[in-house]
């Protein structure tokens, strides 16, 4: 991933932590990989203070745990937090879209259908998943509420790299594609409410696929 580093001389915490989380979302950081501060300079060219500064927003979005033995390392979701998480998102999703749409403008929907067209010309599962945060964030954003609209973004990246091949490999492109256009109806329609069911049977749906995945007992 040396191609990420054009001029590491001058990269600020910020940029850091936008290429750590992106390597870290791709798989390039695998779950449970031991995120070393002088490793990481080296990588990245800097010195370990924008390294700390990187590996404290990534604890705080979710993508990076501290343990005691490992320090920090990729972190890994059990089942039911990956289900507590969804419920969280419904929650707050389902709220951001209610204040939303009596503020949808017609370029808003424009940019939805817009994302939804390159959702299927897409083939590739990886770029699934910032489609469909894209899709989403684009029908929340009249809500005015920035601090949601990022609450809401941080809950959605932390889970990502676990629910990916669940969205994927259970769920397909094809689901949530009917879904995300039925989802669009409505909000053109100017009907929160149904819009509001939609959005949470969608979340849902994920939840089920996890409950499928969850091991037998024995």
């Amino acid at each position: 991933m040396s191609n990420l580093l054009n001029n590491p001389v001058t990269l600020s915490a910020e940029s850091v932590t936008n290429q750590m989380r992106a390597l870290i979302l791709d798989g390039s950081l695998g779950i449970g990989v031991q995120l070393k501060q002088e490793a990481l300079a080296r990588r990245f060219g800097v010195s370990r203070i924008p390294i700390r500064e990187a590996l404290k927003r990534l604890e705080a979005e979710g993508l990076v745990e501290h343990t005691a033995h490992q320090g920090s390392v990729v972190a890994s979701r059990s089942i039911d937090d990956l289900l507590e998480t969804l419920d969280i998102r419904i929650g707050l999703e389902s709220r951001a879209l209610v204040l939303a749409i009596p503020n949808m403008t017609p370029a808003i929907l424009r940019k939805a259908e817009a994302i939804l067209a390159r959702y299927d010309a897409s083939d590739m599962p990886g770029e699934w998943s910032e489609l469909n945060l894209a899709f989403h964030l684009c029908l929340y954003t009249p809500c005015g509420r920035p601090r949601l609209l990022s609450m809401i973004e941080s809950v959605v990246r932390s889970a990502d790299i676990h629910l990916r091949a669940q969205q994927s490999a259970a769920i397909g492109r094809k689901s949530p594609q009917k879904d995300h256009r039925a989802l669009l109806e409505a909000c053109k329609a100017g009907n929160a409410e149904r819009a509001r069911k939609l959005l949470e049977r969608h979340i849902a749906q994920t939840q089920d696929a996890l409950h499928k995945a969850r091991p037998a007992a024995v």
